[in-house]
């Protein structure tokens, strides 16, 4: 009885932290950042409230704004 319970435990452990995974990448995907691509292959991310990055952001949404029509 007592290895059924660690093995429950494990498992509703395992599922908890998968299920935290999840929602932070689906959390991560809702934030506003601007990546900038290099040609060297370097990237850098400028995420909202980054120095910068609300001057690029708000020329990014012109730019979606106006494609959109």
């Amino acid at each position: 009885m007592r290895g059924r319970s660690f093995v429950t435990g494990l498992v509703v452990a395992a599922g908890s932290a998968a299920g935290a995974i999840a929602l932070g990448r689906r959390a991560a995907r809702r934030r506003e950042r601007i990546e900038l691509y290099f040609g060297d292959g370097s990237l850098v991310t400028l995420s909202a409230g980054s120095p910068g990055a609300e001057r690029l952001l708000a020329s990014a949404r012109r730019l979606l704004a106006t494609a959109r029509g």
